[in-house]
């Protein structure tokens, strides 16, 4: 936002604030990022896990309910033995997978530099 925005697009509610609410999660971006860029946007559960070293099985599905409920994926249910669920982006999912894949690019571009970030407290990184 431009100096001098009205105050009302600096409220709690304003949508910076949501979109980045999205994101309050580490495996937000991820998960999109992956349903994108190796699954051609559409994935099953078990296979988005084995794509995201790290995760579990708990937050995965956490967050892929928290990304159905925000509109950004669609989950469709296939009546089969055993059931299987597929993940897809929807077309708003799509449109934020366009900044996310730039802060992607954005990063390994900037590796050299990120690497010699100390990690916080909470990282994994060694």
């Amino acid at each position: 936002m431009q100096p001098g925005t009205p105050d009302e697009q600096w409220r709690e509610d304003c949508a910076p604030r949501r979109v980045l609410e999205l994101f309050a999660t580490k495996w937000t971006s991820m998960i999109l990022h992956t349903l994108h860029a190796r699954h051609g946007g559409s994935a099953r559960t078990g296979v988005l896990q084995r794509s995201l070293p790290g995760i579990s099985k708990k937050m995965l599905v956490q967050t892929l309910r928290e990304l159905e409920a925000s509109g950004l994926i669609d989950r469709q249910v296939h009546d089969s033995v055993p059931p299987t669920v597929d993940y897809s982006l929807t077309e708003l999912g799509q449109r934020l997978v366009e900044p996310i894949e730039m802060i992607y690019d954005w990063a390994r571009d900037n590796a050299p530099a990120l690497d010699a970030l100390q990690p916080r407290q909470t990282s994994r990184r060694r």
